[in-house]
């Protein structure tokens, strides 16, 4: 992120409506949305300069748009980052996060709490390309000291976990990430960039599926990778323009919109889901309530050192396993059943049959997901009504 940016010395709110605005010589007041694939020059000797990478400015829509470009700096100016580049799926960013700086005969960590897909580019994908990968438990240490290896490149997490909200301790793995030589990874999903900053605590890379809370609406797929200015050049810039995981500037004009709004969304669905989680907890048909505010989580200690408030997202365990989780669900008439979270519209998951289904169950029990276990997305509807839609809905498991 460029310190000279004028809108840089803001705070969190204000950037997320004016940082990285480009106006045409229209003036217009929404961000313009440039629906081109390429660009013209006025000369031969332009357009050789251009490419040649000595006059600046955009030459293809597969790696460089002005509507890309704003959403990519609103986005670096939020985190702290000095650099961003979107891309077209939050897997896309994880995926070219991960590939793009490794090569044959190198090694990746990662914590075995990782959404399903990501844990298939760490377990099934990179090996097919010579890349060594090994999972360990997140929340030790220990494990990660010995996890090390002298041709480890990158290691990866998200903190708070999918789907059990199990808060990592980013800073103390990065610096044995970094005693090591590696780079650290962080997808920072479930915390948003409004409570919690990776790069701050030590992490080298953040990654978001901005098809979440950053679009919000259920509109549009995105991701977008955060790093230094030396990551994106010496690593993704070529990787990004050469094999093309690109966001169209249609998508990017509508995560630019959805940034405005993000923080007081965020802000009201935080506030309801640590009232709802307040109010699950004492349900006597809840076996088990995880929600990163409660001074009952696991890591109440971490959460309260690393993140500036809870997260939009509540995990329970309801009784009668599969059949109690179902019932449960079925019956809820506010909350609908979706795979996606981050939403206007609260959302419930049943992660054992669908984010985390392709786990061995043995792997998933591990991990804590049980049959019974329910993620919970909360929205923007009043909580005293999706309290009331839970309660009516818990009575039938």
């Amino acid at each position: 992120m460029s310190q000279s940016s004028p809108t840089a010395r803001y705070r969190t709110e204000t950037r997320l409506v004016h940082s990285g605005t480009l106006r045409s010589q229209f003036a217009e007041t929404s961000e313009a949305l440039f629906l081109t694939q390429g660009y013209v020059y006025d000369t031969a000797e332009q357009c050789e300069a251009r490419f040649k990478g000595d006059d600046p400015g955009f030459i293809y829509s597969r790696y460089s748009n002005p509507t890309v470009a704003m959403f990519e700096q609103r986005m670096a100016e939020l985190e702290g980052a000095e650099a961003a580049r979107a891309t077209a799926t939050g897997m896309a960013a994880v995926t070219t996060a991960m590939l793009a700086p490794l090569k044959a005969g190198d090694h990746v960590v990662a914590a075995k709490a990782l959404f399903g897909s990501c844990r298939y580019v760490v377990e099934d994908l990179l090996p097919r390309y010579g890349i060594e990968s090994t999972l360990v438990d997140g929340l030790d240490l220990d494990q990660w000291r010995k996890a090390m290896r002298p041709n480890t490149k990158s290691c990866f997490i998200e903190s708070p976990t999918n789907p059990t909200l199990d808060v990592l301790d980013i800073g103390g793995i990065a610096e044995i990430v970094h005693q090591a030589g590696a780079r650290l990874i962080v997808d920072n999903v479930f915390a948003t960039p409004i409570w919690q900053s990776p790069l701050a605590l030590g992490a080298d890379i953040v990654v978001y599926s901005a098809t979440k809370h950053i679009d919000g609406q259920g509109r549009t797929l995105g991701g977008v990778i955060l790093s230094s200015n030396a990551f994106v050049q010496e690593h993704l810039q070529t990787f990004i323009r050469q094999t093309g995981p690109s966001i169209s500037p249609f998508n990017a004009w509508v995560l630019l919109k959805g940034l405005e709004t993000l923080g007081v969304r965020v802000r009201q669905q935080t506030e309801s889901a640590a009232a709802i989680a307040d109010a699950l907890a004492s349900h006597p048909n809840v076996s088990r309530l995880i929600y990163p505010g409660r001074p009952d989580h696991p890591q109440a200690a971490l959460v309260k050192k690393q993140m500036r408030a809870g997260s939009t997202l509540i995990g329970f365990e309801v009784k009668g396993g599969k059949a109690g989780a179902f019932r449960c669900l079925n019956a809820l008439k506010l909350a609908r059943i979706s795979n996606n979270l981050g939403d206007a519209k609260s959302l419930v998951t049943h992660p054992a049959t669908t984010t985390h289904q392709r786990l061995a169950p043995e792997v998933r029990a591990g991990l804590g997901i049980g049959e019974g276990f329910i993620r919970y997305s909360v929205g923007l509807e009043h909580k005293d009504d999706l309290i009331e839609d839970l309660a009516v809905a818990l009575e039938k498991v």
